[in-house]
């Protein structure tokens, strides 16, 4: 999968456009409107950084994962614990590496652990205005 083919995936699933909060319009990230909590974050990186002899830069995608998962899931070809992330809660997925189904299928649990997280955050927020 390409970065143009993943950014399209997300707009056509979710209808979320990339937000580039930084001034290297290289790294995108990828939020719940309501919210504004990451699902996504696409990076072009080293692969070295990964911890892979290889220098080339790889189109790379952070997405969050349940931690019993994350070893698991880093068996699979294309996929790594988080780079500049919470290697417990997060895994890095080289779209050019990776299977298209596998990174579609991550990218579903990814948006679905955060809005959860939001979820829970506006309940308790909302709980404590009636205490």
């Amino acid at each position: 999968m390409t970065r143009r083919e993943f950014e399209k995936h997300i707009l056509e699933t979710y209808g979320i456009e990339p937000d580039f909060p930084w001034q290297d319009k290289s790294n995108a990230v990828f939020r719940h409107p309501l919210g504004k909590k990451w699902f996504a974050l696409v990076m072009d990186i080293p692969k070295s950084r990964l911890g892979e002899k290889d220098e080339s830069v790889v189109d790379v995608v952070n997405l969050k994962c349940p931690p019993s998962l994350v070893s698991s899931f880093c068996q699979d070809n294309g996929i790594y614990h988080a780079y500049h992330m919470n290697k417990a809660n997060w895994i890095s997925v080289v779209l050019a590496d990776a299977d298209e189904d596998e990174i579609k299928t991550l990218t579903d649990i990814s948006f679905n652990l955060t809005i959860k997280k939001l979820a829970k955050n506006k309940i308790e927020n909302e709980n404590k205005g009636t205490l």
